[in-house]
């Protein structure tokens, strides 16, 4: 096979359409945590159930049962096949459940079989989300150039921040409106733009070539046939120190779905609240392009390490500041937090774990050890609501859980080999050759 068969590296292309897919893939996979703060306890649930709110966070949290099942499902087809095809099929997966759920029955008419819809539903959506972010930061990845594969990788996490100002976007003007229009049929309308949004980033991402050094592998034969053997071969040190590395992920569910639930019960109107997570997201997108450079410069690990400590500092204060008089100081402390802080991790970890992994087992190692390690985001809500964490005073317990994660998050992280310098053709290659000697 000859070199001008083999794609040649667009990153800025890839970077585009990463950031489009994630765009759209979570802004449905955030709108349902939106929704299940503020709608689906009272349409979904018993009616003065004081365990709706922690029944109705647990189905967000079921979709993150399904991702660690969908990892190892999509990361074998996309290191068999090609990082592309698994994102095509992923985009139109969590496009079709999502539609559905604005589709769906209320508890008031089919009783416990609606709640058990709205699971089938996110069990779906956890399906297609497990295979996307590894997908498209391994894409982008392995089309970008070797001293900007951080920049270029942060696009990935960006685009979710796109997704989830869009959910937060849309779902303000639905918690405005009169109760018999919002619990009845207004609720739905986010749920079925969705087919709108995915068709857009359907026709960007179709157009977007495989990676070079994905047909470089291919074209050599380095293709595994069974990924998963020698990625807990010769990486299973890589995937415990991701799994370890992603409870950061559980910042985010916190800032975007619990303090919601906070917020209210100590008094601030739903919509400010939703204020709150759009305003820090907007900065988001400035500053985790930011980040991603300055780890190109300085490398992924003082960064992430930066991001996972200074979300424990922060945390506190700003839920703290949902109890006092000046809503300023609440959104200044919002954007500190997320945007100052947890932007940081979010920026790197496509970097910094995806170069953990040869090419041959990239998508599976960075889909597999994610969502494992997502399932401390996806079930954080539940727990720490479950702790008292939304009551008044609650937040103690989301703060001292917030610290909890983030430490873990950060030493694990200090255990990793710094690649920022490691060539693509490189990278994970080390510990591959050290089975081989062996």
């Amino acid at each position: 096979m000859t070199t001008t068969a083999t794609p040649r590296k667009t990153p800025v292309k890839a970077a585009v359409a990463s950031f489009m897919g994630s765009a759209v893939e979570y802004y449905d996979f955030f709108l349902f945590g939106s929704a299940a703060a503020l709608i689906f306890p009272v349409i979904f649930f018993p009616s003065g159930d004081d365990a709706a709110l922690v029944m109705s966070f647990a189905t967000f949290g079921f979709a993150y049962i399904a991702r660690p099942f969908g990892a190892v499902i999509l990361g074998h087809f996309g290191d068999r096949i090609g990082r592309q095809k698994v994102l095509m099929f992923t985009l139109l997966m969590m496009g079709i459940s999502t539609f559905i759920i604005g589709c769906l029955p209320t508890f008031e008419q089919i009783g416990w079989f609606a709640p058990g819809l709205l699971v089938l539903c996110r069990l779906m959506q956890g399906l297609s989300a497990a295979g996307e972010q590894a997908g498209a930061s391994s894409l982008t990845l392995e089309h970008a150039p070797d001293d900007r594969r951080s920049f270029f990788t942060s696009w990935t996490l960006t685009g979710t921040q796109g997704g989830q100002i869009l959910a937060a976007l849309v779902f303000i003007p639905v918690v405005a409106l009169p109760d018999d229009i919002k619990f009845t049929w207004g609720w739905r309308v986010p749920f079925w733009l969705s087919a709108v949004v995915v068709l857009v980033a359907f026709f960007i991402r179709r157009s977007l070539n495989e990676t070079p050094e994905f047909e470089a592998a291919k074209a050599s034969g380095d293709i595994a046939r069974m990924p998963l053997i020698p990625l807990l071969r010769d990486h299973w040190r890589d995937v415990i120190r991701v799994i370890c590395c992603a409870f950061i992920a559980a910042v985010s569910t916190v800032f975007g779905n619990l303090a919601l639930a906070y917020g209210v019960e100590v008094g601030l109107a739903q919509s400010l609240t939703l204020w709150l997570v759009v305003v820090a997201n907007i900065v988001a997108l400035g500053t985790q392009p930011l980040f991603g450079r300055l780890a190109d410069k300085i490398g992924r690990k003082p960064v992430f390490i930066y991001g996972a400590l200074s979300s424990a500092v922060f945390m506190p204060f700003y839920m703290l500041s949902m109890s006092g008089d000046s809503t300023i100081l609440t959104f200044a402390l919002a954007i500190l937090t997320f945007s100052g802080g947890y932007a940081a991790a979010n920026a790197v970890w496509p970097s910094f774990y995806g170069e953990m992994f040869s090419t041959r087992v990239r998508f599976s190692g960075m889909a597999i050890g994610t969502q494992l390690g997502f399932l401390m985001a996806g079930f954080a809500p539940s727990i720490v609501a479950a702790l008292g964490g939304v009551a008044e005073g609650g937040w103690v317990v989301i703060s001292i859980f917030t610290a909890v994660i983030s430490l873990i998050a950060a030493v694990s992280a200090l255990t990793a080999r710094e690649t920022k310098s490691v060539p693509t053709a490189e990278l994970g290659l080390r510990a591959e050759r050290v089975h081989a000697d062996a």
